[in-house]
């Protein structure tokens, strides 16, 4: 049901949507309108930004108020996570800069595919491949007159299907044995929506079971696609943000530097990450 209203406080739609999230990868930002449109299994969400990242409203003309809220993390205290994560003047000037970004709750298979797509790629062209998977092998989404408006994102079951020729097709390149191998996988091997009540270590370790599921992606996956606060990805950017910022420039181990984000920024430091991730990419 569209026509709902949710009111928000600390909330960007715009900075949430453009930095760098599985959103980021298949939905429709108007910039303009300040509003979103996105499928979500065989539903779509169109929803409309309307006042400030301080205080504003978000009015829904399509899909549901609690999907949303989920989705977005509308109940996070944003003022307490501020308060716990703002530890010197980077991290004072990303939170200044992109005030109101949030993480975004995704569909455990939606984050595993767009990451492993993303490995050794930039944004335009993972969004490229995302948007030629869901129009080749998503199922039509139809309105109340039976055009059709979207495609749905695949499942697993979906792309197990798919050649590697297919998925070449889509502009995966070398990316297609592994997208096809997970698909594969996470259907007959691993049930990824049983993972929800695993600890982080042990959600992680059977992610890293996945073909093309490294250390970084599978935290990408656990701080997305589960909402695991404790999950931060070190990706190239990330690991030399926090080398520039924190070290002077040297070059630290991965491990020594996850043991250096846990010291700082404790709990929350899935929310640090995403602050020095698209701070250390814009602000540099």
């Amino acid at each position: 049901m569209g026509g709902s209203v949710i009111n928000t406080n600390l909330f960007s739609l715009r900075h949430t949507f453009e930095s760098g999230q599985p959103l980021t990868f298949f939905a429709d930002y108007n910039r303009s309108r300040n509003a979103i449109s996105y499928q979500e299994g065989n539903s779509m969400f169109d929803i409309k930004m309307v006042g400030s990242a301080e205080k504003g409203r978000l009015v829904l003309n399509a899909g549901k108020a609690d999907g949303v809220r989920r989705r977005f993390r509308l109940d996070d205290d944003m003022q307490g996570i501020y308060g716990r994560i703002n530890t010197d003047p980077f991290m004072d000037r990303a939170i200044r800069r992109y005030s109101g970004m949030r993480l975004t709750v995704n569909d455990p298979w939606e984050t595993t595919l767009v990451f492993i797509i993303s490995q050794l790629n930039n944004l335009k062209r993972i969004r490229l491949i995302t948007r030629n998977i869901i129009e080749r092998f998503g199922t039509p989404i139809k309105d109340e007159d039976g055009r059709v408006v979207a495609r749905s994102f695949p499942t697993s079951e979906d792309l197990m299907e798919a050649t590697e020729k297919e998925l070449r097709e889509c502009n995966a390149g070398f990316r297609d044995k592994y997208i096809r191998s997970a698909a594969e996988y996470c259907t007959n091997n691993l049930d990824l929506y049983r993972l929800r009540g695993k600890s982080y270590h042990a959600l992680k370790e059977e992610l890293m079971t996945i073909s093309g599921v490294g250390d970084k992606v599978a935290d990408c996956i656990a701080l997305m696609g589960y909402g695991r606060l404790e999950a931060f990805p070190i990706d190239v950017w990330v690991k030399r943000t926090l080398e520039r910022i924190y070290f002077k420039g040297r070059k630290r181990p991965v491990k020594q530097l996850h043991r250096f984000v846990d010291e700082r920024f404790g709990d929350m430091k899935g929310y640090a990450q995403q602050y020095i991730f698209w701070g250390g990419r814009m602000m540099a």
